[in-house]
């Protein structure tokens, strides 16, 4: 079946539909699609690793800790958390409303579409990328399309699969394909859209959104420098920068690792111990380590050559270096003394090659997960995912006593001042005013 633009056009006006009957918004159908993703993440582990392996080579261990451990918390926390996050935040009034009472209350926007990123497709681990946002997005109480990256087929499929068994297809639905059938979903009128991905893409879905004024968030790339001081435990460091370079699908993430900086005396100390550790990690053929993962496809491969080809870092390489273009294999590089100028230098890196902790920050649902500027706009994250798909309205509850003549005309030169004392917060004015006293 042809996904065309008339397609997505009747889509979006089903779940709109869907949306509008109020479905989406009680407590209980919220936490019941919470619980259904929990289930099945436990339920479907072995094929997510599964899919993982066939679109990545990943280890079943980063799959299992990065993908799968991740999202069950994130879902854990939303159901603890949730109903709190539904409740109405009381707000103050002023002598202005007299007597009244206010509130703000958290509801849903309608219908999200959620633009997924191939590297992390089940998790939020680094960008959030497929279902943690849909689980904040539902949470809200909106009705979804999430369009997985083609880059990632096996996956992408998977998730059509699953949430196809798992969710309520009125209201959560997964589009497959690849820029056709994007540029389809983007001429329609949405409530958000978040897109994970690079900044050329995230400039087309912006023009899109703006041509129905619909606010987006994007998790973009960007480079990733590491400042590594000289008063550090070089064996723990290097550990960390490996972990969270190669250990995150071999660089392909967007908060990997893209350069370090240190001192020039500091390098070399740096560097040993950096080579040191990978070959701890990953043997003396890394090429042939089944904890590596390789490179998403052929174009992104040849992508990373031209990067590593260029004349002017080609001699730079101390470690690594090594390819293997059929089987998709990149084994851990390291330049030292890059020029600036050169591509890799301009460029986002999002492979295995490199110049406190590193990536942890995103597994703290506390905090906000968002790039500025060049690296995005937006945040989520826990809490923050749920806000993000969230309306915050004033509600102002006033009775019908007290409804004094001097808010309405004919305007009088008292009820001018009385006025000008209400606006001031002058309770004391207010008074004399209405009473006439001096």
């Amino acid at each position: 079946m042809v996904f065309d633009g008339e397609a997505a056009a009747s889509l979006v006006k089903e779940l709109r539909l869907n949306f509008n009957s109020g479905k989406t918004k009680s407590y209980e159908w919220r936490i019941s699609h919470v619980n259904a993703f929990l289930e099945m993440v436990v339920e479907q582990e072995d094929q997510i690793v599964e899919a993982l392996r066939s679109d990545l080579a990943r280890p079943p261990l980063e799959t299992v800790v990065y993908e799968i451990g991740v999202f069950k918390n994130s879902c854990e926390v939303t159901l603890k958390e949730l109903k709190q996050w539904m409740t109405p935040e009381k707000a103050k009034t002023s002598i202005t409303t007299f007597p009244s009472s206010a509130e703000i209350v958290p509801e849903p926007l309608g219908v999200v579409l959620v633009i997924s990123a191939w590297n992390y497709p089940f998790c939020k681990f680094t960008f959030v990328l497929s279902l943690d946002p849909v689980v904040g997005a539902i949470a809200a109480g909106n009705v979804v399309v999430l369009k997985p990256s083609e880059i990632a087929p096996a996956s992408s499929a998977l998730l059509a699969k699953l949430l196809g068994e798992y969710m309520d297809n009125s209201c959560v639905r997964v589009v497959e394909g690849a820029i056709d059938e994007t540029t389809a979903l983007l001429q329609q009128k949405w409530d958000k859209i978040l897109y994970t991905g690079n900044g050329k893409v995230g400039r087309i879905v912006m023009a899109a959104a703006a041509k129905h004024l619909t606010p987006i968030i994007l998790e973009l790339g960007g480079k990733s420098p590491t400042v590594v001081d000289s008063n550090v435990n070089l064996e723990v460091t290097a550990r960390r920068i490996i972990s969270g370079k190669w250990g995150c699908n071999n660089g392909q993430a967007c908060v990997a690792p893209d350069y370090i900086i240190t001192t020039k005396d500091f390098a070399p100390k740096l560097v040993d111990a950096l080579k040191t550790e990978l070959e701890n990690f990953f043997g003396k053929n890394p090429l042939e380590s089944v904890d590596l993962s390789r490179i998403v496809s052929s174009n992104h491969f040849a992508r990373l050559t031209k990067l590593l080809d260029d004349n002017k870092v080609s001699g730079n390489i101390v470690c690594g270096g090594q390819k293997d273009e059929s089987k998709l294999r990149i084994a851990p590089t390291l330049l030292l003394d890059v020029p600036r100028d050169s591509l890799i230098m301009s460029e986002e890196i999002f492979g295995p090659l490199l110049i406190n902790d590193t990536v942890l920050h995103l597994v703290v649902h506390t905090f906000p997960f968002g790039g500025v500027g060049e690296s995005g706009m937006g945040a989520y994250h826990g809490k923050f995912s749920f806000d993000a798909f969230t309306h915050r309205k004033a509600v102002l509850y006033r009775g019908f006593t007290c409804d004094g003549s001097i808010r309405y005309p004919p305007y009088t030169d008292t009820k001018q001042k009385t006025m000008k004392t209400l606006v001031a917060g002058d309770v004391i004015g207010v008074v004399r005013a209405l009473f006439g006293w001096s």
